[in-house]
């Protein structure tokens, strides 16, 4: 399936260059009453762990919690550890159609990623990993104090984007995307609030 038109239209952030039809932001998607209850769940009742990652050839702490929820045939491999999901939060699921009617697109699965302050981070990475097949559409749903959203293109870092994700912003990667480019969340000093960031897709079952 493809995105909605309206979604990839009109954003003069991405039309005309590179990222026209890659990249669409939906600017405060989710109201804020609803994103503000739905921060409070998500920080209280979601089992939030430090992932451990494979980084040139060790074992790493990531600068951030997380937590891999889903379907349970949604396993998952990234960065050399296979991540089992845990079930849907009830807030998360109540979402879930509405995301899917506005990207035109089934997800199985969330990637949730606690930043506690703006020295948690995310570094370059596409999300490329085979069980997502060739063009994943992932819907980024953000959530708390704004952060610094970047890609760039693998052949050329000097072709790049920056978006500035706030609360209840939706973001959308699809098509070639993660084949093509890369993203990442950089460290921001001074940043002291908590961001809560969702990012859905689909997994095809292992």
């Amino acid at each position: 399936m493809h995105a909605s038109p309206d979604l990839f239209s009109n954003d003069p952030r991405t039309a005309g260059g590179p990222w026209e039809g890659r990249v669409a932001a939906r600017p405060g998607w989710l109201p804020p009453d609803e994103a503000e209850a739905l921060a409070a769940q998500l920080r209280g009742e979601v089992p939030w762990t430090v992932h451990r990652i494979r980084m040139f050839g060790r074992w790493v702490d990531s600068p951030r919690l997380s937590c891999w929820m889903g379907d349970a045939e949604a396993r998952y491999r990234y960065s050399g550890a296979l991540f089992e999901p845990e079930p849907w939060h009830p807030a998360i699921t109540a979402l879930l159609p509405r995301l899917e009617a506005v990207c035109d697109a089934r997800f199985n699965s969330v990637l949730l990623n606690r930043y506690r302050d703006g020295g948690d981070s995310m570094g370059w990475h596409s999300d490329d990993e085979p069980e997502l097949g060739p063009a994943p559409v992932i819907a980024s749903l953000s959530l708390g104090v704004e952060r610094r959203f970047l890609l760039r293109m693998k052949d050329d870092h000097a072709t790049k984007a920056e978006f500035r994700l706030r609360h209840g912003d939706l973001l959308v990667m699809r098509g070639d995307c993660q084949r093509v480019a890369q993203h990442a969340l950089p460290k921001m000093a001074g940043v002291k609030g908590e961001r809560i960031n969702l990012t859905f897709r689909w997994v095809n079952p292992r």
